[in-house]
C-alpha cells in the first residue's frame, strides 16, 4: 500500500551483538513508528533508535514481521542487505532437546520463552526463588497480573518453560523447597551469558553520522601465500550457500559454526572471533559417523582467504575426504604430496624436525615431521606456513598424518603456482627479511580439537 504516514524505519543489523536488529527512524511521524516497535518488544538505544535484542538469536525473522505490520500500517520500511541476508538464512539448533519439533515449533518455544524472560525484565514475573536441579535452572514465581498466578519455571534462554502452576505463592515456595532445598537460593537467579549479552545490545548507545571511507589503495598481486587472510565468514557462508551438501549448525554462544556433510563424515568448524595465529578452522573426517576420526587439520586467523577457498573446494569435490588408515605414511605419500614443490624449485632442506620445502623467495614453507607420522592423531606431522619460520608463522595450517595427500597436493599446487591480492605496506618486506633473519624462540604451533558434534 502507498505510505500514509511520514515515518520511515530503516532496519539495520546491530553494530556490536551478532543477531540484534536496530531501528533508526525518521520523519514528522517517527513517534508512531516508535510506539508500534516499542509495542513489539523493541527497546529504545537513542533519539529515534530502537533496538530488538532477544535471548532465542530469532531477531532478523521478528524484524521481517515488524516490517509487515509497519508497511500494512502505511509506515515506509528499509532493510538494509545485511540484515536481509540474515532474514533468509537457515539455521537450526544444534542437538536441539526437543528434535521432533519442526522449525516454526522451535520458534514458538522460543517465543513462549522470550515472553517469561520479558515478564522477568518488566517486573511483570516476581521470582521468589531459583535453584539447579543438576541440568539446568529452575525457579519459582508470581505473575503481578494475570490474576496473581504463580508459576514453577524450567530452564534457561530460549528453553525456559512454564512447568506447572500453583493457587498460591505459599503453596508453590513449599513445593520448590521439598524438591529443592539443598539448591534453593532466594530471588531469581544470576543472568546467563545470552541474557547478559541481550541486556548489553539494548543499552543506550551515541548515533554518530558515518563519514566517508578514504579511498582504498590499488591491491597488489602477490604469491598467494603472502594474499591478505580477507573475510574468513563471508567465506563460509559462500561456501555452504554453494554446497547444500553440507549444513550449518550454530552453538549456543553463536561463537562457532559448524558444516557438517550430510553423510555426517566431514566436519568443518569455524571459530569467529580469534587472533591471527589462533586456530580460526577445523577439518575432521571420519570412516563412519560414529568411528574416531581418521584424519584432521587446521588452519589459523590469518591464513589467506584464496588458500582456504581452494582447501574447501577440494573437500567438496566427491570424496575429497577419505584416505587409506591403517597404512604407515610412506615415502611415496610424502613425494606425491609435494610433487608441485618440487617441480616449481622450492628448496628441498633436511632438518632437526624432518624434512622442510622453502619457498624461491623464503617466505613459505612445507615441513613434514617423519617422528610423528606414525601416530595417527599427531597434531602437526604437517605443516604449511607463511613467515619467518614454522615455529612464528604468519599463518599456518597443520594437518594429521593421514590426511589425503591429493589435498595435500593440492595445496602445494596452491602455494607454487597461485598469486593473490594484498593491501600494499610500505617497508613489509624489509621487516620479514630482518625477522627471517633472527633465531627462533616461539614453541611449535599446536592444533586445536576437531568438530565432533553430530546432527
Amino acid at each position: 500500500m502507498t505510505a500514509s504516514i511520514d515515518a520511515h524505519v530503516r532496519l539495520d543489523t546491530h553494530p556490536t551483538h551478532p543477531s540484534a536488529v536496530q531501528a533508526h527512524l525518521t520523519g514528522t511521524q517517527a513517534h508512531v513508528a516508535s510506539t508500534a516497535l516499542e509495542a513489539a518488544g523493541w527497546s529504545a538505544a537513542a533519539t529515534n533508535v530502537l533496538v530488538l535484542a532477544r535471548i532465542d538469536h530469532e531477531e532478523p525473522y521478528w524484524a521481517a514481521d515488524a516490517a509487515q505490520h509497519l508497511t500494512a500500517e502505511g509506515i515506509t520500511v528499509e532493510i538494509t542487505p545485511r540484515l536481509q541476508e540474515a532474514i533468509d538464512e537457515e539455521w537450526t539448533w544444534p542437538n536441539y532437546p526437543m528434535p521432533w519439533c519442526t522449525r516454526s515449533e522451535i520458534r514458538e518455544v522460543s517465543n513462549q520463552a522470550q515472553k517469561i524472560h520479558d515478564d522477568i525484565r518488566n517486573g511483570h514475573l516476581l521470582i521468589h526463588a531459583h535453584a539447579h536441579d543438576g541440568h539446568t535452572t529452575v525457579a519459582v514465581g508470581t505473575y503481578l497480573h494475570q490474576g496473581g498466578k504463580t508459576v514453577y519455571l524450567h530452564g534457561e534462554d530460549h528453553l525456559r518453560q512454564i512447568a506447572d502452576t500453583f493457587d498460591s505463592p505459599a503453596e508453590a515456595l513449599v513445593a520448590f523447597e521439598n524438591a529443592h532445598a539443598a539448591e534453593m537460593r532466594p530471588g531469581p537467579a544470576p543472568l546467563t551469558d545470552t541474557e547478559r549479552a541481550a541486556t548489553a545490545a539494548r543499552s543506550v548507545f551515541d548515533i554518530t553520522t558515518a563519514k566517508p571511507e578514504p579511498p582504498r589503495p590499488q591491491l597488489e598481486a602477490v604469491p598467494i601465500y603472502l594474499a591478505d587472510a580477507d573475510d574468513h565468514d563471508a567465506l563460509l557462508d559462500t561456501f555452504l550457500d554453494t554446497h547444500g551438501e553440507f549444513e550449518k549448525w550454530r552453538t549456543w554462544s553463536d561463537e562457532t559454526t559448524h558444516a557438517i556433510h550430510e553423510t555426517q563424515t566431514l566436519r568443518i568448524e569455524r571459530v569467529h572471533e580469534t587472533q591471527a595465529r589462533e586456530t580460526a578452522w577445523t577439518v575432521a573426517a571420519y570412516e563412519t559417523p560414529v568411528s574416531d576420526r581418521m584424519w584432521h587439520l587446521t588452519a589459523s586467523g590469518a591464513t589467506p582467504a584464496p588458500v582456504l577457498q581452494n582447501l574447501l573446494n577440494h573437500l567438496a569435490d566427491g570424496d575429497g575426504w577419505d584416505t587409506v588408515i591403517g597404512v604407515p605414511v610412506g615415502e611415496r605419500t610424502v613425494t606425491t604430496a609435494t610433487q608441485p614443490l618440487t617441480e616449481a624449485g622450492w628448496k628441498h632442506t633436511l632438518t632437526g624436525h624432518g624434512i622442510r620445502w622453502t619457498s624461491p623467495d623464503g617466505q613459505a614453507g612445507v615441513r613434514f615431521d617423519p617422528l610423528t607420522a606414525q601416530a595417527p592423531q599427531s597434531p602437526a606431522t604437517w605443516t604449511i606456513w607463511a613467515g619467518p619460520d614454522p615455529d612464528r608463522p604468519t599463518w599456518a595450517i597443520t594437518a594429521s598424518p593421514h590426511t589425503p595427500s591429493s589435498l595435500l597436493a593440492d595445496l602445494s599446487e596452491t602455494l607454487a603456482h597461485e598469486t593473490g591480492t594484498r593491501q600494499p605496506q610500505p617497508g613489509r618486506r624489509d621487516h620479514r627479511t630482518r625477522l627471517a633473519a633472527s633465531a627462533p624462540a616461539a614453541p611449535a604451533v599446536t592444533a586445536g580439537r576437531p568438530a565432533s558434534r553430530s546432527r
